[in-house]
């Protein structure tokens, strides 16, 4: 599965963005969806996941829960990640995973990554 990430960017603390990730390779639809995000010293973490097929089931870390939103598309193979009232502490590498399982929320559990897309909240 190749993922590519999109739609990062600059954006005002208070502010919206929503980032893409658009997957090719495999039956979209068969692969648990996830974001992570990076941000300059700090580990990779959780930030949402959204079960395969329909994506009955989503989960959120508790720094972006009420916040973002994560959604699927299958017939456009893409995933979503709507950002709301975004922070500075939201200012990060977001990353894009695929997941051999239904869901999953811990890094571990994704065989396949994006390259990564920059949000930058400024203060």
């Amino acid at each position: 599965v190749q993922l590519v990430e999109s739609g990062g960017g600059l954006v005002q603390a208070g502010g919206s963005l929503r980032i893409s990730c658009a997957a090719s390779g495999q039956t979209f639809s068969n692969y648990g969806m996830g974001w992570f995000r990076q941000a300059p010293g700090k580990e990779r973490e959780f930030v949402a996941a959204i079960s395969w097929r329909s994506g009955d089931n989503t989960y959120y870390a508790d720094s972006v829960k009420g916040r973002f939103t994560i959604s699927r598309d299958n017939a456009k193979n893409t995933v979503y990640l709507q950002l709301n009232s975004l922070k500075p502490e939201d200012t990060a590498v977001y990353y894009c995973a695929a997941s051999q399982f239904s869901v999953a929320t811990s890094s571990w559990g994704y065989n396949y990554w994006g390259q990564g897309t920059q949000v930058t909240v400024s203060s």
